[in-house]
């Protein structure tokens, strides 16, 4: 492997990674990362998941919302090699020069396929089958450099005979996709540095391009197809959540987050929107199919199963929710 490598990236993605090059005793000489956010209702000032991982394990951490600004400190331990993982940032080239063998970065799709900040979420979004990991030469464009290497992996649905019928979430999908970007790695790694690895252009006829997720994306639009909407709940959990909005006596209306859902074709016709019961569960009339709430968190509250919030919600039935 290599031992004077800086390791550069933020949220779980990259600590997932992290953690494992650590447990293979590959630490990094230096873990760059985004400074501490405040979080939560009360705001409280919490590190990045990149930085616990690092202060776990005793390496030196350097935090900055600019990468440019760690240009002196890269250039200080002249590292043979840069490892990123989910940073949000392009490389300036003056850093890109640095390393001996250059800039890695671990990216969680087939590339050219769902470059940028978001590419799995749109794998789910899309309803794929298949996405993967792809390790790339990084250059000055985002996501553009030449391929290393990749791998293809299945999106799980649930084992024959689960009573969970959906496939996996954006939290799943991304933990796993984590784990087998660290395995690619560490068996890429060696062969790059010997050089018997050789990067192959990425097709730019087929390159497609994703974006910054914003919490309205997770607004649920009910004229759209129940799988739609069950692809849309996914791919946003645990942020923004895909989300409504129902009629509150207090305060004109209130946000319902919508953690769990199942697609059920029934060949009933009702009104697009409409709010009713199903065999004991909430659910929602869709332009095409009924959406079964399996799990809802209303604003302010603890998450519950969703008929259990039906029950305590039951004068919802007859609706409509837009």
């Amino acid at each position: 492997m290599i031992s004077d490598y800086i390791f550069i990236g933020t949220p779980d993605f990259a600590a997932i990674i992290l953690e494992k090059l650590c447990q293979i005793e590959y630490q990094p000489i230096l873990v760059i990362t985004e400074p501490d956010k405040p979080v939560g209702r009360k705001q409280i000032l919490t590190p990045p998941p990149v930085k616990t991982i690092a202060q776990k394990y005793n390496l030196p951490v350097l935090q900055t919302d600019k990468i440019e600004n760690c240009k002196l400190k890269i250039e200080n331990l002249n590292p043979s090699l840069i490892i990123v993982a989910a940073y949000g940032q392009i490389l300036p080239k003056e850093i890109l020069e640095i390393p001996k063998y250059g800039c890695l970065n671990v990216h969680p799709s087939l590339l050219p396929s769902y470059r940028g900040p978001s590419p799995i979420q749109a794998a789910i979004l899309n309803g794929d089958e298949f996405t993967g990991v792809t390790l790339i030469l990084m250059t000055e464009k985002m996501d553009a450099g030449a391929i290393l290497t990749s791998q293809k992996l299945k999106i799980k649905k649930a084992p024959p005979g689960s009573r969970q019928r959906r496939q996996q979430n954006y939290l799943e999908l991304s933990d796993e996709l984590a784990y087998l970007g660290a395995d690619l790695l560490f068996e890429t790694i060696p062969k790059w540095l010997k050089g018997e690895i050789k990067p192959v252009p990425q097709d730019e006829t087929r390159t497609t391009y994703t974006k910054i997720i914003k919490k309205e994306d997770g607004l649920i639009d009910f004229k759209k197809t129940a799988q739609e909407i069950e692809r849309q709940v996914r791919a946003f959990y645990p942020w923004p959540s895909a989300y409504t909005k129902i009629p509150d006596k207090n305060k004109g209306n209130k946000i319902l987050k919508i953690l769990e859902a199942e697609v059920l074709d029934t060949g009933q016709n009702k009104k697009t929107g409409l709010f009713f019961q199903k065999e004991k569960e909430p659910a929602v009339a869709c332009s095409k199919d009924i959406l079964i709430l399996k799990k809802v968190q209303l604003e302010g509250k603890k998450s519950v199963a969703g008929r259990d919030f039906l029950n305590g919600h039951r004068d919802l039935i007859g609706k409509i929710l837009v």
